[in-house]
């Protein structure tokens, strides 16, 4: 027998799939219990990786999705075949339209009887394919290293995003070759190279705006550009306006960061740096910028879909030494007048504000709850919002400071996201507050991961707006029709005693008085706890964002 012969370790599937996670700096695999994947289960048993299983798939892919949001590093789900993978395509779905780096592994069935019929037998890559940056099926057990090095490879490369691989049953609990240290170097975000294309150009604008302002999303968070972001415009004395994933990367309470003027803002300048965000709904599909305002598009890579009006530069490369190279020798002085503008503006829309914040209604208008809530979030507490109208109206309120500390379903809308995010987010990051902010309409999606939850002591207090309608429709609706339909709930469901059943802390809030010293026993419960907050049907969210 040969010296490499001897050499050579020959481990199941499963503890080859577990090494190779492990190797990528997994700590936590989320899931639901499937035979197909018992093999895994074993591996990251004796690999040390905890298992963290929920009651819905959905929710486990959800959580990986939430633990990439909060770690920028990729989350793991392993889901069994069939019904599944089915149920985690929202939430992979999700992921690719929020560029989060996922990387979810299914069972399937065994290769040896393909075709005859055995239990759960689908080919799952065909519907996977579309959502993924990488979809494939082990061929051999002595496959499967190499390919899930190739997977988070392809999760983390600009535009990060959901890679899916699939093990046949007889490959994953037979025998292969452990190939030793992954293939490749891991993706280092900040090592991506600056932009080329016409930096000298984008500089030449920026020192000849009058009125420049920053608007960035998503990307701008994964591609770690927090830092190059607040260097670029302290010193050019840039006004800031985030969105997405991108909140937090510059504090609320920066002189440059605005929220409230964005319309003033984006509609007045001159020129803009559109960065790592796309120009979707929330952007009016680039009509919420001015006729003449220049566009300077920045990003991790070129867009999936063409910009929907013309830009004079685009930079596509590293965000964070795309945006240092853009410095440059300016000072903050040449836009003093224009930052005074609109900081008028934000504060006179702040005090706009005032009236609804201090609504004394019972039950509550859903500014007065977020005025309650804010008094007590710690300034890195990580909220996470999960509903139509009621997280509207968070979005608009609810402040954050730091990176990935707020998250939200992101462009794909799909409610029920927010318990699988709430249990990454506290696993990730146990000595902080988390807060879920879910309507009473998207609990109904992933209520159950309440008993998620307590079964693995995850301290979450979850804030509901309890209203018994599906506002973000009924309201448009009767504005349309004169009447809705398919939009109302029972009022006053008592979700909060569903929540002590399933083993944690629960209250009812009728008042604007007893909120915090609802949210303070929450917090103090130790427990996975909803304060369940009866909020006034009739409130109308302003919404201004053409969704179609």
């Amino acid at each position: 027998m040969s010296v490499d012969t001897e050499l050579e370790t020959r481990l199941h599937g499963g503890r080859l799939i577990a090494r190779r996670l492990k190797a990528h700096g997994v700590t936590k695999l989320f899931t639901l219990s499937g035979g197909h994947i018992f093999s895994i289960y074993d591996g990251c048993r004796e690999e040390g990786i905890e298992i963290v299983d929920t009651r819905h798939e959905q929710a486990a892919t959800f959580a990986a999705e939430g633990w990439a949001k909060v770690t920028r590093t990729p989350g793991v789900a392993a889901l069994t075949a069939g019904p599944g993978v089915t149920n985690g395509m929202s939430a992979i779905a999700s992921a690719q339209q929020s560029a989060s780096p996922i990387v979810v592994l299914g069972g399937r069935a065994p290769a040896m009887r393909w075709g005859m019929g055995s239990l759960q037998e689908i080919d799952h890559v065909p519907f996977v394919a579309p959502l993924t940056k990488l979809a494939a099926t082990a061929d051999s057990p002595d496959a499967i290293p190499g390919l899930v090095d190739d997977a988070f490879a392809a999760a983390m490369a600009p535009h990060s995003g959901p890679t899916f691989l699939d093990f046949p049953m007889d490959h994953v609990f037979s025998e292969g070759l452990d190939a030793g240290a992954p293939s490749g170097v891991l993706h280092d975000v900040l090592a991506e190279p600056i932009a080329p294309g016409d930096i000298d150009k984008v500089i030449a604008l920026l020192d000849a705006a009058e009125r420049p302002v920053i608007m960035a999303g998503t990307n701008l968070y994964w591609g770690r550009g927090e830092h190059a972001l607040r260097e670029l415009a302290e010193a050019r004395g840039i006004p800031v306006y985030l969105n997405g994933q991108a909140r937090g990367c510059l504090p609320a309470d920066h002189d440059l960061f605005f929220s409230r003027a964005r319309g003033d803002g984006l509609k007045g300048a001159d020129l803009a740096l559109v960065i790592g965000v796309p120009m979707d709904f929330r952007l009016g599909f680039g009509g919420s910028f001015g006729e003449d305002t220049k566009l300077v598009v920045i990003d991790r890579a070129e867009p999936a879909r063409a910009h929907p009006r013309p830009v004079a530069v685009s930079l596509y490369g590293g965000i964070d030494a795309t945006l240092r190279a853009l410095v440059g020798e300016a000072t903050p002085e040449r836009t003093r007048d224009w930052v005074a503008h609109l900081r008028g503006k934000e504060t006179e829309k702040r005090e706009a504000e005032r009236v609804e914040l201090d609504d004394g209604r019972a039950p509550l208008h859903p500014m007065r709850l977020y005025r309650e809530l804010g008094d007590v979030l710690d300034r890195n507490a990580i909220v996470i919002g999960d509903g139509g109208d009621f997280v509207s109206y968070a979005g608009r309120v609810i402040d954050t400071y730091e990176p990935g500390c707020w998250l939200d379903p992101g462009p794909f809308g799909c409610l029920g996201t927010g318990p699988g995010y709430a249990l990454a987010a506290k696993l990730a990051h146990p000595d902080r507050q988390v807060v879920l902010l879910v309507g009473d309409g998207a609990f109904g999606f992933s209520g159950m991961e309440f008993d998620t939850l307590a079964r693995h002591g995850v301290n979450v207090v979850a804030v509901m707006g309890n209203n018994g309608i599906w506002a973000l429709e009924k309201h448009p609706m009767e504005f349309l029709y004169g009447y809705s339909v398919a939009a109302e709930l029972t009022p006053e469901t008592r979700y909060d005693e569903m929540v002590v059943a399933l083993g944690g802390h629960g209250e009812l809030v009728r008042t604007p008085e007893d909120l915090k010293p609802a949210l303070a026993r929450a917090f103090e419960s130790g427990k996975p706890a909803l304060v369940n907050v009866l909020t006034d049907p009739d409130v109308v969210y302003p919404r201004k964002s053409n969704l179609a």
